[in-house]
């Protein structure tokens, strides 16, 4: 497996004690699957990716990526916030060529790839333009083109999504799908909202209230996705893993709120 979690767990030290975060998160992706973990806020996500990403140290367990532990940021990962995190004295060809200058890649070579992964997602006329001159849609476009034009092995997203409308995020929804499809990558993405997962997944890992563990993996097998949103969502096995995933976080939610107010009583 291309990316392998072993159980990973995290511990953070607090002025009221240790939280327990994410316990024994055992996963794997193979190359060129998009995947999600799917939870609740709290559920320990955003902890899960900063450990794939790097940005933080778990306490027991670890990651791998091709049989290399991770120990800190590398380019082999990429990464996509839910807050487009664009510089806003930057132009678009500017910003995604950002990450390419720290590494000290020629000009010549900034510019080409910079244009080529524009181009990709659909921006190569906006090149010059700043990022208040673009929509919400078009903004994480440009995050995930910067993201793109470093070659990473991963990429990484964190609720990209999020912060934009319905009709937005389902035209963005269709635009992933698309890119995954079209280049090949490897996607690991959390968030919160089951529809998308269903969406946008080969397979999805549920997480329970904290401490999060994964509850279940499930295996996505929906019918060709390029019909779009709407039409994906009437299918009846759409709604079934939907409906499978929904009642699944409502238990361990319950669940988890029956623990703390037994350990407040």
């Amino acid at each position: 497996m291309f990316l392998q979690v072993r159980e990973l767990t995290k511990v953070f030290s607090t002025r009221h004690g240790p939280l327990l975060v994410l316990e024994n998160i055992n996963l794997s992706v193979a190359q060129g699957e998009f995947v999600c973990a799917v939870g609740a806020s709290g559920s320990g996500k955003s902890t899960l990716l900063r450990q794939i990403a790097g940005l933080d140290q778990p306490t027991r367990g670890g990651v791998w990526i091709d049989g290399q532990r991770v120990t800190g940021p590398g380019a082999d990962r990429g990464m996509v916030f839910q807050h487009y995190t664009l510089y806003p004295w930057m132009t678009v060809q500017q910003n995604v060529e950002f990450g390419l200058k720290l590494q000290g890649v020629p000009k010549r070579e900034r510019r080409e790839r910079a244009r080529y992964y524009l181009q990709m997602v659909g921006l190569s006329h906006f090149t010059q333009a700043l990022p208040r001159q673009l929509s919400g849609g078009m903004k994480q476009r440009v995050a995930i083109a910067r993201a793109l034009a470093t070659e990473p092995r991963l990429l990484l997203l964190d609720e990209p999504f999020g912060a934009l409308d319905l009709h937005t995020r389902e035209m963005m929804h269709e635009f992933m799908l698309d890119l995954w499809q079209r280049m090949g990558l490897t996607v690991f993405m959390i968030t919160h909202d089951v529809e998308e997962a269903v969406f946008l997944s080969t397979r999805i890992f549920a997480l329970s209230a904290r401490p999060g563990r994964i509850v279940r993996e499930i295996t996505v097998n929906l019918p060709d996705r390029s019909q779009g949103v709407m039409a994906t969502k009437r299918h009846p096995r759409f709604h079934d893993y939907r409906d499978e995933l929904v009642m699944l976080l409502r238990q361990t939610g319950q669940a988890a709120q029956r623990r703390a107010m037994a350990m407040a009583a």
